[in-house]
C-alpha cells in the first residue's frame, strides 16, 4: 500500500470517528483524499471532479439534512451555516439543482411543520379578521 492511501485512511479514519459516515462516503473520500495527496506531493495542482461532499438527493433524509457542500448533518440547514460556505439559500438550492421553495428541513421536522399549520388553520383566521 502506498504512502498516499495511508495517509488518506487516517483522516478519513478520523473523519468517521466524529460523524457517521456511509461505505460510499468512506470510499470515495479515501480515494478522492489519496489522489489529493499525491498531486500536491507531486506539485501537481489539484482537480477537484466533484463539488459535492454528499448527493443532494441522498442528503435530506428522515431524522437528518446533510450539507452538500461540507457533508455535516443539521435537522435545518440555516442561513448562517450556508453563509459559511458564502451561499445563500437560494444559492445554494440552484447549485444543489433543488427547487426553489424546497425547505432546508429534515423529512419529520417539515411533517411536523405541516401537520401544525394544517391545526392552526391560520387562512381560515386570515379571512375572519378582514371582515
Amino acid at each position: 500500500m502506498d504512502d498516499y492511501l495511508k495517509e488518506a485512511l487516517e483522516i478519513v479514519k478520523a473523519q468517521a470517528s466524529v460523524r457517521t459516515m456511509t461505505e460510499e462516503e468512506i470510499t470515495s473520500m479515501v480515494q478522492k483524499l489519496s489522489t489529493g495527496i499525491k498531486s500536491i506531493s507531486e506539485g501537481c495542482s489539484v482537480k477537484v471532479e466533484e463539488p459535492y461532499a454528499m448527493d443532494p438527493k441522498k442528503a435530506i433524509r428522515e431524522k437528518s439534512i446533510l450539507c452538500c457542500i461540507c457533508g455535516k448533518s443539521f435537522k435545518v440547514l440555516t442561513k448562517k451555516h450556508l453563509s459559511s460556505h458564502n451561499l445563500t439559500p437560494e444559492e445554494y438550492r440552484e447549485k444543489c439543482g433543488y427547487k426553489k421553495k424546497l425547505p432546508l428541513v429534515c423529512k419529520s421536522l417539515q411533517r411536523e411543520r405541516r401537520k401544525k399549520m394544517i391545526e392552526m388553520q391560520l387562512w381560515t383566521k386570515r379571512g375572519k379578521n378582514k371582515l
